[in-house]
């Protein structure tokens, strides 16, 4: 018996409204992604969105009591690879930003990544943005009832690496629902044929991370922000599907 609990078209229908303030929370953002502007002005705006439609920030107190997370969203820089705190610091031409986003709303949790590009990037970095985008479109393909999840971290894995990047390997997917993180994990590494095979409504998330550099991470001494080992740029994108009888849906568009 799987252990991955399996949602009503209720639940979903709830699922796809809390992933729809997830994708308008990217849309408010993005006019103000630009040199200058403060991780703290963009977690500011988030929450005011969430808030104001009724739903609450998913991060903000997440995790241990002594150490809670203090933003309504992930904000990582550069060669922040995932949980970067959003304080004072301003983004700058060139940099790129990972904004992880999730809300809960009606009891249910959406959530989302996507990596912004601020004003001219490298073509080298630009690219890591377009294969780590790219990766997950390819996964997102491939969920459909029979697949497996190792086709899914297959799938990532050999565009990335193929192209040379890194993937992260100690941070991944996961199921969601009622609660933020559920059965089943969710890796973006792996081999074809191999691992949970898919029913009708699993809800879980896809999210990449692809380093420049060599895969290896480190976790800083305040105990959330994970970096590049190497100092290279990293990418993220994430969403949230359900697999339906005739293949997917993703709900966080």
């Amino acid at each position: 018996m799987s252990r991955v609990p399996l949602k009503s078209a209720r639940e979903i229908e709830i699922m796809r409204r809390a992933g729809a303030l997830v994708a308008d929370t990217f849309r408010v953002l993005a006019p103000f992604v630009k040199p200058g502007v403060t991780l703290k002005e963009l977690d500011r705006l988030a929450e005011e969105h969430i808030r104001k439609a009724g739903a609450i920030p998913a991060y903000v107190g997440y995790g241990p009591k002594n150490n809670p997370f203090p933003g309504t969203i992930c904000a990582s820089v550069n060669e922040v690879i995932c949980h970067g705190i959003p304080d004072a610091r301003e983004l700058k031409d060139g940099d790129i930003i990972g904004v992880d986003i999730g809300v809960l709303l009606g009891g249910y949790y959406g959530d989302a990544c996507t990596t912004y590009t601020v004003g001219q990037v490298s073509a080298e970095v630009q690219g890591l943005v377009d294969t780590t985008r790219e990766s997950l479109k390819d996964a997102l393909d491939l969920v459909k009832p029979g697949a497996r999840l190792g086709d899914i971290g297959h799938a990532i894995q050999s565009l990335a690496e193929g192209r040379g990047y890194g993937v992260v390997r100690e941070y991944t997917g996961h199921g969601i629902g009622k609660r933020l993180h559920e059965e089943p994990t969710v890796l973006h590494y792996g081999a074809r044929y191999t691992g949970l095979k898919l029913q009708p409504g699993m809800v879980f998330t896809i999210e990449p991370m692809v380093n420049l550099g060599r895969p290896e991470t480190r976790l800083l001494a305040d105990g959330w922000t994970v970096v590049t080992a190497d100092g290279s740029p990293s990418a993220q994108f994430e969403h949230t599907v359900v697999v339906t009888a005739k293949g997917h849906e993703i709900l966080t568009v």
